[in-house]
C-alpha cells in the first residue's frame, strides 16, 4: 500500500471528476492522500474531502497566498486547530513556507510579510502539538531557522530539492523528505543522488498532483505551443513514481511501500490512528 502525502485533490483542475480520480488511485493501492490546504477559503473542503474518501488533511496558508492573507487567518486558523483537536485526519498544519522562487514574493517586505505568517504558523502547530507541511523552494536555510526558533514535534518537507546538509538538518530536526514527479526525470541528478544517499527512514512518496508532473506526462514549451495539453499529475501516478525510486535504491516493491508508509506514519502519527 502507498500513502500520497501531499496531494491537492480539491484544486479546481479536478472539479470534473474528482472522484474518479481518487478510486483510480485506491486502485493502484494509494489507501492514503494528505490533503494540504492553501488558504482559509479552502479549509472546510479538506476536511470534508478527506472525510469523503477516508483521506487525511492539514490546514494552512501557502506561502503564495501570504500576499493576500489577513492577520484574522490566523486568529482562525487557531479557532480551527481547537475545533478540530481529536479529529484524526487533521494531521498538520500545512502547506506552509517560505518561497524565494517567485519573484513577486522575493521583493524585502514581501519576504518579511512571509516570515511572519510562516513563523506565526510555526508557533500554531507548536501550541496544539501537529507536525507541519512545509513548502520548500529556494528557502531551506530560512525554513530551518524558523525551526531551530520554535522547534515542532515532526514534519515534512515537500518536494524538497536542496543540498545533502540541508536535508540532513530537517531529517535531524525528525522530518522526513518528500520524492516525488521531480525525480522520475533522468536529467535530477542532484536529486536522485540525494534520494538514493538519504536513509530509507528519511523518504516519503507525494505527487503534489495536479502539480508537478512526473516525466511522462510532462509537454514542452514547444509541444504546448503545439497544442498539446500539459499532463495532469494525479495520486495514482504515485505507485510508477516509486518505482522509479525503488530502482534507484535497488529495493523492492514491498520494502519500500512498507519503509515508506512507515515513515509517513511516523512523521505525521494522526496517520497511524486512521484505519486502512
Amino acid at each position: 500500500m502507498w500513502i500520497d502525502t501531499h496531494c491537492h485533490l480539491d484544486a479546481a483542475e479536478f472539479d470534473v471528476d474528482r472522484d474518479a480520480v481518487r478510486q483510480a488511485a485506491r486502485q493502484v493501492g494509494v489507501v492514503r492522500c494528505v490533503i494540504p490546504a492553501v488558504q482559509r477559503a479552502h479549509w472546510a473542503d479538506v476536511a470534508h474531502l478527506a472525510e469523503r474518501h477516508g483521506d487525511a488533511y492539514a490546514l494552512g496558508i501557502h506561502p503564495l497566498y501570504v500576499p493576500h492573507a489577513q492577520e484574522s487567518d490566523l486568529l482562525a486558523l487557531d479557532q480551527a486547530m481547537h475545533e478540530r483537536a481529536g479529529d484524526p485526519r487533521l494531521v498538520a498544519v500545512g502547506e506552509i513556507g517560505l518561497d524565494f522562487f517567485v519573484p513577486a514574493l522575493c521583493a524585502p517586505e514581501m519576504r518579511k510579510r512571509q516570515w511572519f505568517f510562516y513563523t506565526a504558523q510555526l508557533k500554531l502547530a507548536q501550541k496544539h502539538g501537529l507536525p507541519v507541511i512545509l513548502h520548500v523552494r529556494r528557502s531551506a536555510d530560512l525554513l530551518l531557522k524558523g525551526l531551530r526558533q520554535c522547534p515542532v514535534v515532526s514534519g515534512i518537507a515537500h518536494a524538497f530539492n536542496g543540498s545533502t546538509q540541508q536535508a540532513r538538518a530537517f531529517v535531524d530536526m525528525g522530518f522526513a523528505l518528500g520524492f516525488g514527479g521531480t525525480l522520475t526525470y533522468e536529467r535530477s541528478l542532484q536529486l536522485r543522488r540525494l534520494a538514493c544517499e538519504l536513509p530509507l527512514s528519511a523518504l516519503v512518496l507525494e505527487t503534489d498532483a495536479p502539480d508537478i508532473p512526473p516525466q511522462w506526462l510532462y509537454q514542452t514549451a514547444e509541444q504546448r505551443a503545439l497544442g498539446a495539453e500539459q499532463g495532469r499529475n494525479s495520486p495514482a501516478e504515485l505507485p510508477r513514481m516509486a518505482q522509479v525510486l525503488a530502482d534507484l535504491r535497488g529495493l523492492r516493491w514491498p520494502e519500500l511501500a512498507a519503509a515508506t508508509t512507515a515513515n509517513a506514519c511516523r512523521v505525521l502519527p494522526s496517520l497511524a490512528q486512521m484505519p486502512l
